[in-house]
């Protein structure tokens, strides 16, 4: 077991602002810094609403795509070339991009050159990240996922140099999240906080994170759903997402994310849905590894613990009473290709082998299937 003497190291951006209007210091902070150049990296929904950055008619590459490739992260570094400030503004993919942009602008690499941990070079510009979901927590990391299309993985790279000299969380800019959004990604959320809190290398400090993150998502996920308007709810989910991301940095996820990754490379559905679906099987199959735990997980979720099928039960529950359907099928992933997605997911041995539970390629293949 962990203990809290154990060694570990946290690393977060220089500058942290949080709550309601905090999106409005955004200029004066480019403006200190001197920045003249800055490029913001978005998808076309938030790329519609630059206006809110306070920043005028800054450049925008604003076609960044769910779960990006290598082309769009080509794509998003020539539209840097020139910038001096880099600024993510959307959900983890467009914070994910943002960050490979800061570190590869001003150098001619490749993904290829730069991905695993500590190979990418210092930055020659600077990043801020906003998100507009409550989700990720990508804003406070220092890891970033493109997908190869040619081996249809997902491909990391993490460096201290990607970690973010700002991070401006303004609950406001969730508000217009669409409900099905909301939850999914509130799940995504609560997913990380999960599978830190149950992993090998989980740590007393994390664990804290991770608990009180699960908790304010069992408190509020439900109320933004039902009212995004709700301010209350929509800071307690914000802050949820940003427990979560402090949880990716030392000890990250296991089997939930390795076994969802292949629903976004392969048959593309949104990271958020794709955990949300996953989610409560492995927390079943990890449960008898993880007893005290699992209970404290759904006793945050308000229902009762119990064996691994009660645990199965009450998580799909959870997430089917924010509207979700929690049926792998209803999502158009061809049943023929689970055994494909199982042996796929098995290879992320860099999250499976932190994982509380040794699951074969069977197993996660069973666990396609009970989804399904």
């Amino acid at each position: 077991m962990p203990l809290l003497s154990d060694p570990i190291e946290l690393l977060r951006p220089p500058v942290l602002r949080f709550g309601v209007g905090t999106i409005d210091t955004l200029a004066a902070w480019v403006e200190e810094r001197g920045y003249g150049r800055p490029v913001v990296i978005a998808d076309p929904v938030n790329a519609a609403r630059l206006a809110v950055l306070g920043l005028g008619t800054p450049a925008c590459f604003g076609t960044v795509v769910p779960e990006p490739d290598i082309t769009n992260l080509m794509a998003a570094v020539a539209a840097a070339e020139g910038a001096d400030c880099v600024i993510g503004f959307g959900g983890g993919s467009a914070m994910d991009l943002a960050k490979m942009v800061a570190v590869m602008a001003g150098h001619d690499l490749r993904l290829a050159d730069i991905s695993g941990p500590n190979r990418a070079p210092a930055r020659r510009v600077g990043l801020v990240q906003i998100p507009t979901t409550a989700g990720t927590g990508s804003e406070v990391g220092t890891r970033a996922l493109i997908t190869d299309p040619a081996t249809q993985a997902k491909v990391a790279t993490e460096s201290r140099h990607m970690l973010a000299d700002l991070a401006i969380i303004d609950p406001a800019l969730t508000y217009s999240v669409p409900p099905f959004v909301t939850a999914a990604t509130g799940v995504d959320a609560m997913a990380h906080c999960v599978e830190a809190f149950t992993s090998k290398r989980s740590h007393p400090i994390i664990d804290a994170y991770a608990l009180q993150g699960i908790e304010l998502v069992g408190k509020y996920l439900r109320r933004a759903v039902e009212d995004g308007t709700d301010a209350e709810a929509r800071a307690g989910l914000s802050l949820a997402a940003l427990y979560g991301g402090v949880c990716l940095g030392p000890v990250n996820t296991t089997a939930g994310h390795a076994v969802a990754y292949p629903l976004g490379t392969r048959h593309h559905l949104a990271h958020g849905i794709a955990n949300a679906l996953i989610f409560p099987h492995v927390l079943a199959a990890n449960a008898p590894a993880t007893v005290e735990k699992t209970e404290a997980i759904c006793r945050a979720l308000g229902f009762a613990p119990g064996g691994s099928q009660d645990v199965l039960a009450g998580a799909r529950d959870f997430c089917e009473a924010l509207g979700l359907d929690m049926r792998l099928g209803a999502h158009r992933v061809p049943e023929d290709d689970l055994p494909n997605m199982a042996r796929d997911a098995h290879a992320i041995r860099r999250l499976l082998d932190w994982n509380p539970v040794d699951l074969s390629v069977g197993e996660i293949e069973g666990i396609y299937r009970a989804a399904y």
